[in-house]
């Protein structure tokens, strides 16, 4: 596959990403409140909620400072995804779930101060910080690449090996 057919996937991939962030932030504002509404009783309920801070409210009211930080990771991303190999798929897959994640509570931090968050997860009397989709994004990038460099180094010693 050549490098703009590469270049292509990847800013569809983000763009789709930041796109069904960007939708669900919309549904959530419009119809989703601040108390909790079940969606599965006692493990799942729908919150809204406002941060205007980073990871668990960490770094409230810095969002000059969070807004220039994710311009310059979205920055290392696009330059790393461009100096992929052509058979580092899973790679540039990573890196623009990454990217679109990064990029949907970038739009949040822009337009309104603060990222919408309207999931929240809860087992017995324990339940984790409310998230949006742009949060799930960046988990499953950072376990793609992850997966991806267990499977760089698998291939590395069977070559070694084999």
């Amino acid at each position: 596959m050549g490098r703009i057919w590469r270049v292509v996937i990847f800013i569809a991939i983000l763009a789709c990403t930041a796109g069904f962030d960007q939708g669900t932030k919309d549904w959530a504002r419009a119809n989703v409140t601040s108390v909790p509404e079940p969606v599965i009783d006692g493990f799942w309920d729908w919150e809204l909620a406002f941060n205007d801070g980073a990871a668990f409210s960490s770094f409230r009211g810095s969002q000059i400072v969070l807004s220039l930080l994710a311009g310059l990771v979205l920055v290392v991303l696009g330059v790393t995804a461009a100096r992929t190999r052509a058979d580092q798929h899973l790679k540039r897959i990573a890196l623009a779930v990454i990217a679109g994640g990064a990029i949907g509570n970038l739009i949040d931090r822009i337009r309104d101060g603060a990222v919408t968050d309207f999931v929240r997860w809860k087992a017995g009397s324990h339940a984790w910080p409310i998230f949006n989709v742009a949060d799930v994004a960046l988990v499953v990038g950072v376990i793609l690449l992850v997966v991806d460099g267990w499977l760089a180094r698998r291939q590395v010693e069977n070559v070694r090996t084999g």
